[in-house]
């Protein structure tokens, strides 16, 4: 039958998720940082998403269509995971301020005698560059942190020395297997990026990281203040 329900344009969707999260039915999921319907059968034609999705990739289209199914909705919904439930949460755009207790990853636990709490200064989720949206609205003006994973667990004050007033975006090229640089290019093309600071490991497979950072900023076209700064494996900051 012909009836009118949703098209999601994937260049223009940034993978925040809220269109997931608005879908009552279930029909959208994400899939590789991307809504996509999943059912036709699942989408009831009304667009509860449409005025969630902060970059206009949903509109309406008349097209062939299986009939809405209501029943099957109910099944789906009742089967349906709960983490699974509203889209990725890895996906969804949030922005937080460290040291407010209602948006920080502020320590809960006492700590052991002789050491001090801490505060994250985590500003944004998520962190990974392959989730991380390229016109996410924390890149705005922002001191851009490009790091390998593992540096936030060798350098033990990686939060207040690294992180803290800056953007934090996080990859191992290894694990990953993927060239970051286009996707770095986009983030840095998009944004009004202050400066770029790239951390990695000592180790010769942290190289992969910070070609794709330092080919992302010649890319881009932009001139732009940048620093590598490595750690080694023992926890220290490596001297030139």
């Amino acid at each position: 039958m012909i009836r009118k329900i949703i098209h999601i344009n994937k260049e223009k969707c940034n993978g925040c998720g809220a269109c997931a999260a608005a879908c009552h039915e279930g029909a959208i999921s994400m899939i590789n940082g991307k809504a996509q319907l999943m059912r036709d059968d699942y989408c009831d034609g009304l667009g509860d998403c449409l005025p969630h999705c902060p970059t206009n990739a949903i509109t309406f289209e008349e097209r062939e269509a299986l009939p809405y199914d209501e029943a099957a909705v109910e099944t789906h919904k009742k089967n349906r995971s709960p983490s699974h439930a509203g889209g990725c949460p890895g996906s969804q755009i949030r922005t937080m301020c460290p040291g407010q207790s209602s948006q920080s990853l502020q320590t809960h636990t006492p700590a052991p005698t002789g050491h001090n709490t801490t505060t994250s200064q985590l500003r944004q989720w998520p962190v990974q560059i392959r989730l991380v949206p390229d016109s996410a609205p924390y890149f705005a003006d922002a001191h851009l942190l490009i790091a390998a994973d593992c540096t936030a667990y060798a350098y033990a004050r990686f939060h207040d020395e690294f992180i803290h007033n800056k953007i934090t975006l996080i990859g191992c090229p290894k694990l990953d297997d993927i060239d970051y640089a286009d996707k770095l290019t986009e983030i840095i093309r998009r944004n009004n990026i202050k400066d770029v600071t790239i951390v990695r490991m000592e180790v010769p497979c942290c190289g992969g990281l910070e070609q794709a950072a330092k080919k992302a900023l010649q890319q881009s076209g932009k001139f732009i203040p940048w620093q590598v700064v490595t750690i080694t494996i023992d926890g220290k900051i490596k001297e030139d």
